[in-house]
């Protein structure tokens, strides 16, 4: 999997497969270290700021706002003034905002600071997803992805538990003050081990519009983006409604609800390995497909564990375990397919991509904050619904792709 000489940018030569996996796992943890640890804090910041829940969960929602839109600045950015720099200067705001929300005093001035961090991490994310397409083609691309997953997953695990405990020990502001702990750590090792990986330009870029024109033309890209939003959808409505689930309804403290939601990274880790074995031996659509079964499986079980008013979180449990199995399979996959197709255009194929997947987002977290409440029915169907929406993607629209992504 090394990077085509003919493409290789200059500087490259210390960037092995290992580093370039490394990169994009510190880039890529930037989103669950933003939403995992802060879930845990949602009841709790909502009693101290004197907000209801639907404004804690704004909080969320602002956030994926921010991320959605500004992953068409940095994406088309990137592509032509490179990486590195756009990075370097995206992660210094995002420790900024971190900051900042740390210092809020008032729910109004969080939301705020929240939007502009997810502004910041969009960067780091599209950015990542582009470095993947500087440095291989899709099919291996989809394997380093899924390296990366794996590390992304790791990561995603001990996340809602570390803001759990921070909560517990220092109140939910030190959720996003050790955001801000991290954000640098990860402006640091980009600084000191990343090279600029943008391939050297063979001609001027076409206009803006006319290259958003064609990456949105392209069935594969349509295919794994809307895969890659519905899974994310999905995700985000655990994300943003199960630590009201776990701890109005069934009493679990933060600390234990955050270990509770971190149980479901360790689901997903387990995807993230699954894809990396079934990409080599059946390809990206079979292993997209394989998912689909496994994301259904959770939406529905969750969906039947409400309507049948279970009392006991297992059942809600053992269902997002499954729903988080599907989603550590679609993500690689749809990631990587998505700008699969654009070599000289990654970043604006992983921008608009973004876009999609973040205005999903907002939407799921607007929705919540509308409707959940004591009632666990609203966070179970509309998990129910995403799941059905990204397992059908999976076995319409990228089943289609077949004939045209190569299988070893």
């Amino acid at each position: 999997m090394d990077v085509p000489a003919a493409r290789r940018p200059a500087g490259l030569a210390a960037l092995t497969p290992g580093l370039a996996a490394a990169v994009l796992a510190a880039l890529l943890a930037l989103q669950p270290v933003s939403t995992d640890i802060l879930v845990p804090a949602l009841p709790v910041l909502s009693r101290a700021l004197g907000a209801p829940p639907s404004a804690a969960q704004l909080t969320m929602a602002a956030m994926m706002l921010g991320f959605g839109f500004a992953q068409l600045v940095w994406g088309p950015l990137a592509d032509r003034a490179g990486r590195r720099p756009v990075l370097l200067a995206a992660l210094a705001l995002f420790v900024a905002a971190c900051a900042g929300g740390a210092l809020a005093e008032n729910i109004g001035a969080l939301v705020a600071w929240r939007a502009l961090q997810g502004a910041a991490m969009a960067a780091a994310v599209v950015l990542a997803r582009a470095i993947v397409r500087d440095l291989y083609e899709p099919h291996e691309g989809a394997q380093v992805m899924a390296r990366a997953q794996s590390g992304l997953g790791a990561i995603a695990i001990v996340s809602p538990a570390l803001g759990g405990l921070a909560v517990g020990f220092g109140g939910w502001r030190a959720a996003p003050a050790l955001m801000a702990v991290i954000g640098a750590g990860t402006l640091a090792f980009v600084a000191l081990r990343l090279p600029e990986t943008r391939p050297p330009r063979r001609a001027l870029a076409p206009p803006l519009f006319s290259a958003w024109g064609g990456v949105l033309r392209h069935p594969s890209f349509v295919a794994w983006t809307l895969l890659n939003a519905c899974s994310y959808a999905g995700l985000f409505v655990v994300l943003s409604g199960s630590s009201f689930v776990y701890m109005n309804r069934f009493g679990l403290s933060a600390g234990a609800a955050g270990l509770t939601i971190a149980s479901g990274s360790l689901a997903f880790l387990g995807g993230t390995l699954a894809c990396r074995h079934w990409i080599v031996r059946h390809g990206m659509v079979a292993a997209a497909v394989r998912g689909g079964f496994f994301t259904l499986a959770g939406g529905l079980g969750t969906a039947a564990a409400a309507l049948a008013g279970i009392e006991s979180v297992w059942p809600f449990l053992l269902a997002q375990w499954l729903f988080s199995f599907g989603h550590g399979i679609h993500q690689p996959c749809g990631q990587a397919g998505a700008v699969g197709p654009f070599p000289q255009q990654a970043g604006v194929a992983s921008a608009l991509s973004g876009f999609v997947l973040a205005l999903a987002c907002f939407a799921v977290g607007a929705w919540l904050g509308a409707v959940q409440g004591a009632d666990v029915r609203p966070y179970a169907l509309t998990l129910a619904f995403w799941a059905a929406a990204t397992a059908a993607v999976a076995w319409t629209l990228v089943r289609r792709l077949q004939t045209s992504i190569p299988v070893p």
